[in-house]
C-alpha cells in the first residue's frame, strides 16, 4: 500500500503543476499462457494452466519534471519459467520523479543506469528474461560541460516487489580527453567508474561487509580504426555456491575487455577480447549463481554472434565468469575472444542485383587454465593458458537483393560446445556437442505490402538429440497482418518429435496483438548474450503491446 500511495503522489504531483503544457505517454504489455497437457512430449498440464505477466506504465512530462509509475500483475502465477519470486503477486512495480536541466539530472525512486560497458554497472529491464535489477533510491548526473560528466547512485536492488539485502553505491566519470587539450587527429575518452555494496555480515568476522570495484576505460576513434579498453578489479569477497558459504578464504575477481575495429565503405573488422576471474557481482552476497539473474549488480553477456534462426539457437553460450572451489567442479572463470567481418559487394555484382553482403564470425571462449590446491583452499591461474573449451563457433552469412521482390540468405554455422554448458552439469563432465546448421531463407515481396517467406534449416550432430530439420512458412498480408507455421523435427532423437508452432500479429496504430499455439523446445532463451533456463511445454500463448 505503501508503494501504491507513493507512486500515486508522484503522478498527481506532478500533473497538479499543469494540465496545460504537460504530456503523458507509457503503454501496457500483456504476455499469457494457456498450457496444455501434451502426452507425446511427456508434458502434463500444471495446476496454474493460465499465466499471465503484465505490466502497465503511466508518465507525465512537464517542464524539466517527469514523474512515472509502472504496475505490474503475475497472476494468478507467472509465465512458465520464470522466478518465483513473481507469482501470485500484484501492485506498483516501480517509480520515480526526475529533475533535467542542461547540467543536472536528478531521479529518485528507481531507475537504470550504466557505467561504461555495464562490465561493472548496469542496471536494466528485459521482460522476455524475466530480468529487472533496477535500482531504488538516488542518481545524481552532472555534466557541467560538454568535456566532463559525473553520475552519482545510491540504493538497493529490486527483487521481486522488495528490495535486496544489500546497499548499492557508485560514481562514474566520464573525459574527452581530445576535447580538452584539442587533439583532432584522434578523439580520446576516458572513463572511470566505482561501484560498492554494503551488507551486514552479521556476527562474522571473516564475512566482508563492504565489497568494492574499481574500474577504467580509454576509448578511441582515429581516422578508420576505432578501439577500447576495459580493466575492473574487485575486492575479495566469499565464495557462495546455493546460498551456502563454500570457502573461508576470500577471493578477489578481475575483468579485462579489449575491442578493436576497423571501418570504411563496404568493409568492417570488429575483434572483442575478454577475461573475466571470480567475476560475479550480486547485491546480495547469497544471490550469487541464481538461475534467474536476479540481483545482478553488473552486466557479464557471452559475446558470440546472436543468430536469428531456430535451430542456430539450440546449442548458444552463456557467460562463465563464477570461481568455484569443490570436490566435484573447480573453475575459476573464462576467456575467449570474438571476431566479426562484414563486407558489402557493389552492386550490379554477379552475386545480386541490387545488394550483397557478406557476415563471417568467429568466437572460442574457454576455462582460465587453473591448479587448485584443496587443502590450502588457494589456486594459481595462468592469464590465458590452456582452459579447457567451453564453446567454438565459426559462422558464415551471405545476404542477396537480387531484385526488389526477391531477397535471399544462406548462412552456414559450425559449432563446439561443453554439454554442460548447453544442458546443465558439471563443465568439462559430460564431453562436446559438436554440430552444424545450414539456414536458407527466401523472400518474395508483392504489391501492397504483402509479402511471402520461407526458412529451411538443417542441424547434423552426432551427439545429445541427434538430427535436426525446421522449416518456417510466413506470409504478410500487408504491414499490419501477419500470419506463420514453423516445425522443428528431432527426427534423430529417440521420439522423433515435433516442435511445431502456428500463429500470428496483427498491428494498427500504436496496438499490436501477436498469439501462438505449440510446443516450446526446453533449454536456454537468450537475449543479448543474457540467458535464462526455460521448461519445456505446450500450449497457446499471446501478447499484447499498447504504447501511447
Amino acid at each position: 500500500m505503501k508503494k501504491l500511495i507513493l507512486g500515486a503522489f508522484l503522478i498527481i504531483g506532478a500533473t497538479s503543476f499543469s494540465q496545460e503544457n504537460g504530456y503523458f505517454f507509457g503503454g501496457l504489455e500483456s504476455n499469457m499462457q494457456w498450457l496444455l497437457a501434451d502426452e507425446k512430449f511427456d508434458f502434463p498440464a500444471p495446476e496454474e494452466q493460465f499465466r499471465a505477466n503484465n505490466y502497465f506504465q503511466l508518465n507525465y512530462s512537464l517542464g524539466n519534471f517527469t514523474a512515472g509509475v509502472q504496475y505490474e500483475s503475475y497472476l494468478p502465477v507467472a509465465l512458465s519459467g520464470y522466478s518465483p519470486t513473481w507469482d501470485g503477486n500484484n501492485g506498483i512495480g516501480t517509480y520515480y520523479l526526475n529533475f533535467k536541466n542542461e547540467t543536472i539530472d536528478v531521479t529518485g525512486g528507481y531507475f537504470y543506469e550504466q557505467f561504461g560497458s555495464g562490465l561493472i554497472f548496469r542496471t536494466w529491464e528485459d521482460r522476455q528474461l524475466g530480468i529487472n535489477n533496477a535500482l531504488k533510491g538516488l542518481r545524481v548526473k552532472f555534466s557541467p560541460s560538454a568535456t566532463f560528466d559525473l553520475t552519482g547512485v545510491y540504493g538497493q536492488t529490486r527483487n521481486g516487489f522488495d528490495v535486496s539485502e544489500g546497499v548499492i553505491q557508485g560514481l562514474d566519470a566520464n573525459l574527452d580527453l581530445s576535447d580538452l587539450m584539442n587533439i583532432d587527429i584522434v578523439d580520446l575518452k576516458f572513463g572511470a567508474s566505482y561501484v560498492g555494496r554494503y551488507q551486514s555480515s552479521g556476527n562474522s568476522d571473516s564475512i566482508p561487509s563492504i565489497v568494492n570495484a574499481y574500474g577504467g576505460r580509454l576509448d578511441f576513434v582515429a581516422n578508420k580504426f576505432y578501439g577500447g579498453i576495459e580493466a575492473i578489479t574487485k575486492d575479495p569477497d566469499v565464495l557462495i555456491n546455493e546460498g551456502n558459504i563454500t570457502s573461508p578464504q576470500l577471493f578477489d575477481g578481475t575483468a579485462l575487455q579489449v575491442n578493436l575495429g576497423y571501418a570504411q565503405k563496404g568493409l568492417g573488422i570488429n575483434t572483442t577480447f575478454r577475461r573475466l576471474e571470480n567475476f560475479t557481482f550480486y547485491s546480495d552476497r547469497y544471490a550469487e549463481g541464481n538461475q534467474y539473474n536476479e540481483e545482478l549488480v553488473n552486466y557479464v553477456p557471452a559475446i558470440t554472434k546472436q543468430h536469428d534462426y531456430m535451430l542456430s539457437n539450440i546449442y548458444v553460450y552463456s557467460a562463465q565468469p563464477r570461481l568455484l572451489f569443490s570436490e566435484n567442479e573447480k573453475r575459476a572463470g573464462e576467456v575467449g575472444a570474438q571476431v566479426d567481418v562484414y563486407y558489402s559487394f557493389d552492386r550490379e555484382s554477379e552475386l545480386g542485383k541490387v545488394g550483397t553482403k557478406l557476415a563471417g564470425n568467429f568466437s572460442y571462449w574457454a576455462g582460465l587454465d587453473a591448479d587448485f590446491n584443496m587443502a590450502e583452499q588457494t589456486y594459481d591461474v595462468k592469464f590465458i593458458g590452456k582452459g579447457k573449451r567451453y564453446f567454438r563457433d565459426l559462422n558464415i552469412e551471405v545476404k542477396n537483393r537480387w531484385s526488389s521482390k526477391w531477397s535471399s540468405t544462406v548462412s552456414f554455422q559450425d559449432v563446439i560446445i561443453d554439454k554442460s554448458v548447453s544442458k546443465g552439469g558439471i563443465l568439462g563432465n559430460q564431453g562436446d556437442i559438436r554440430a552444424q546448421i545450414a539456414v536458407i531463407e527466401g523472400t518474395r515481396r508483392f504489391e501492397g505490402g504483402k509479402a511471402v517467406t520461407l526458412e529451411l534449416q538443417h542441424l547434423w550432430t552426432a551427439q545429445d538429440d541427434k538430427n535436426w530439420a525446421a522449416g518456417v512458412l510466413e506470409y504478410n498480408f500487408n504491414s499490419a497482418f501477419t500470419v506463420f507455421a514453423a516445425d522443428a523435427w528431432n527426427y534423430g532423437g529417440e521420439k522423433e518429435l515435433h516442435y511445431y508452432n502456428f500463429g500470428g500479429s496483427f498491428s494498427k496504430g500504436r496496438t499490436r496483438f501477436a498469439m501462438n499455439y505449440g510446443r516450446q523446445r526446453g533449454g536456454l532463451i537468450c537475449v543479448g548474450g543474457v540467458c535464462r533456463e526455460v521448461p519445456k511445454s505446450t500450449g497457446f500463448s499471446a501478447n499484447l503491446v499498447v504504447t501511447f
